[in-house]
């Protein structure tokens, strides 16, 4: 096992830490997750894991920065400039809910136990902060004569917050992704126009 994993490329190695990593932060908290376990899962060495990733906070730095990159590539088809305005905003939805769906490990990690950790506040900011811009965007794009107060930035803040709190549940198992997207998709038009206008 361990002299197998030896062999491998070093993108191979690397991602096969992350996995057993994400696996046991999500099951164990970052506090209760121990390198030993973390080594044992990814049947390796915990030499080896030292090797790559010096302390724990090292690793579970690389994780959060994984796993928030997949999360925004996931969103990344929303821009597709074939896709009208409304089938944008829809696609962000249902990618980003979907991943949570089919990636539970990766949202607990994320935003259940990053977030409650001071020092990876400023990474779990920054990813967030990519998706608020993102969303913002899309809005601004799919509203068809927006007045001039219009604040896209905080109406997607409002809108990522709720979809943090939908796909807590949708990553608890307490509901389906596809159901959250069209209670996201006119929560958003509901709050630009009162409605959501038919394309």
């Amino acid at each position: 096992m361990a002299g197998g994993t030896k062999r491998l490329p070093r993108a191979i190695r690397e991602q096969q830490m992350l996995d057993a990593a994400v696996e046991v932060f999500s099951q164990n908290g970052f506090h209760d997750a121990s390198m030993d376990a973390i080594a044992a899962a990814a049947q390796i060495s915990k030499p080896m894991l030292y090797l790559y990733y010096g302390s724990k906070d090292e690793l579970f730095t690389a994780c959060i920065d994984r796993e928030a990159t997949r999360f925004v590539e996931a969103i990344a088809p929303a821009g597709d400039p074939l896709l009208t305005p409304h089938e944008q905003v829809r696609v962000a939805l249902d990618s980003f809910l979907t991943f949570v769906e089919h990636n539970r490990r990766s949202w607990n990690v994320l935003y259940r136990q990053a977030i409650g950790q001071p020092a990876f506040a400023g990474q779990v900011k920054a990813s967030r902060d990519r998706l608020v811009e993102l969303t913002a965007n899309l809005l601004r794009t799919s509203t068809k004569n927006p007045t001039p107060d219009t604040d896209f930035t905080v109406m997607a803040v409002a809108l990522i917050g709720a979809g943090e709190a939908v796909a807590d549940r949708i990553a608890g198992g307490e509901l389906a992704a596809k159901a959250a997207v069209n209670l996201l998709e006119n929560l958003a038009w509901l709050g630009l126009a009162g409605r959501r206008d038919e394309e």
